[in-house]
């Protein structure tokens, strides 16, 4: 399993990523955002940060792939998948990510691409919280009841599994939710929970059986 797991966007580590991939094709997956309005995510895009033109400026070919252009059809993502050699999922509203990924099937068939080793998977914020095993906690960060059109009302609690602990991002960062990542830790301390809280910069980087924390 490849994975590539950051507090922020790319992080500190950006080469560590590329040498993990097999390929250039990058799907960019934004869904935790669907709530904002749409020129609200395109000013932010043009103004602030645009992960495709990150990722083409690395030499690699990124598109955005919308999950709910998938929502109850998850052969048709799975198709939609097949050539790319990275999902990228960006940060947002980790519960809003989590329903679209149930929505779509995309948790499904990313689990069944890494353990074909046919994917790569990397994610900050909200794209890293969702690949531990739990999201509980995660309600002191992000609203777990924002419901973006044509999104299920059913709470998800559970995460990718893809780690086997949590992900607490922006812990003690420069970064509007610190404070929050603050309750965040204190929250699975007192509950014995398994996590690991990154600063913004760092990542964690896990191929196969190794992992190790980069920054």
């Amino acid at each position: 399993m490849r994975l590539y797991l950051s507090s922020e966007r790319l992080g500190e580590r950006a080469g560590a990523l590329l040498a993990m991939l097999n390929g250039t094709k990058v799907a960019v997956i934004a869904n935790g955002y669907d709530s904002g309005a749409a020129l609200a995510r395109e000013v932010y895009r043009a103004e602030l940060y645009d992960p495709l033109a990150e990722f083409r400026a690395l030499g690699l070919d990124a598109d955005e792939i919308d999950l709910r252009a998938h929502f109850g059809d998850a052969q048709s993502l799975r198709e939609r998948l097949a050539p790319y050699h990275l999902a990228w999922v960006m940060g947002g509203n980790s519960f809003v990510l989590r329903r679209a990924m149930k929505q779509s099937g995309f948790d499904s068939i990313i689990r069944e691409r890494l353990a074909a080793d046919t994917i790569a998977y990397g994610g900050y914020a909200a794209g890293a919280v969702v690949a531990g095993p739990t999201l509980r906690g995660l309600e002191l960060m992000d609203d777990p009841f924002e419901l973006p059109d044509f999104y299920d009302e059913q709470l998800i609690w559970t995460g990718l599994g893809l780690t086997p602990f949590a992900i607490v991002p922006h812990f003690r960062s420069a970064h509007p939710e610190a404070a929050s990542a603050e309750k965040v830790v204190s929250y699975m301390r007192a509950r014995r929970t398994r996590y690991r809280a990154l600063s913004d910069g760092e990542v964690i980087v896990a191929t196969g059986s190794l992992e190790r924390l980069a920054s």
